[in-house]
């Protein structure tokens, strides 16, 4: 499963895209596959393993990958580190570390020293801004007897 993720990410490059490639397997099956798409779709979080949890997640029909395999060419950057574990495969497994990545041009390193910082400290600054009733979309969630927990 590691060397299709790699072969994806080989790919990706002759398609244009960023060097990633992920997939997502089930039972030993292949459910999801996914490729770095983010300057093509112009989309900054086409990540490969964003798409292959996408992609597998249509075609299982859940939001979670329960019992699921994640494979990626590389370490996960935070972004894809945040929907993995939102999507709650049961284990990754990929080919190169960050630093081989940072090595070549894909330094994530930043992100991770920014989310250590208190949100006003951040090099894109971010501030709370307090409104009446903000709250009031998790009061009519948590009142949702049919919601879908996740």
């Amino acid at each position: 499963m590691i060397r299709e993720a790699v072969r994806l990410a080989e790919e990706s490059v002759g398609l244009g895209g960023g060097p990633f490639g992920a997939l997502v397997a089930l039972d030993g099956v292949i459910v999801g596959r996914g490729r770095n798409r983010v300057t093509e779709a112009r989309d900054p979080t086409a990540h490969a393993e964003i798409e292959a949890i996408r992609d597998a997640c249509r075609r299982i029909g859940s939001h979670q990958l329960t019992g699921c395999d994640l494979y990626a060419s590389s370490e996960p950057c935070p972004m894809c580190l945040g929907a993995i574990y939102w999507a709650r495969p049961q284990a990754v497994y990929f080919a190169i570390g960050r630093g081989d990545a940072a090595r070549a041009g894909f330094d994530d390193e930043f992100i991770y020293q920014e989310i250590r910082r208190p949100p006003g400290g951040r090099r894109i600054p971010m501030q709370r801004i307090i409104v009446p009733d903000s709250d009031k979309p998790y009061r009519l969630w948590s009142a949702k007897p049919d919601r879908e927990e996740y």
